[in-house]
């Protein structure tokens, strides 16, 4: 495991900024990954539209502890598997 995750209760975790400096994650810049969480569920446009949420929090990949944002690398995996060109 990288010193850039941690680990709780077997699960692999990590902050935005630990996530975006681990290698093979490192493809994300910090303010891509952000986008991607503020994204991860629909939400309201200003003209009412309902604008449709990428899923990643469906995936349960996203984990808040007041103010602390986490995400779930084993989820964020399978998210990102999901999400590939081509993917079924």
């Amino acid at each position: 495991m990288s010193d850039k995750t941690h680990e709780h209760h077997g699960r692999r975790l990590a902050t935005v900024k630990e996530l975006a400096a681990t290698p093979g994650y490192n493809v994300f810049s910090e303010s891509a990954i952000r986008h991607q969480i503020f994204n991860s569920e629909p939400r309201i446009a200003s003209n009412g539209e309902v604008l449709a949420g990428n899923g990643l929090a469906e995936f349960g990949a996203i984990l808040r502890v007041n103010r602390k944002v986490l995400i779930d690398l084993d989820r964020y995996d399978t998210w990102l598997d999901a999400h590939r060109v081509g993917a079924e």
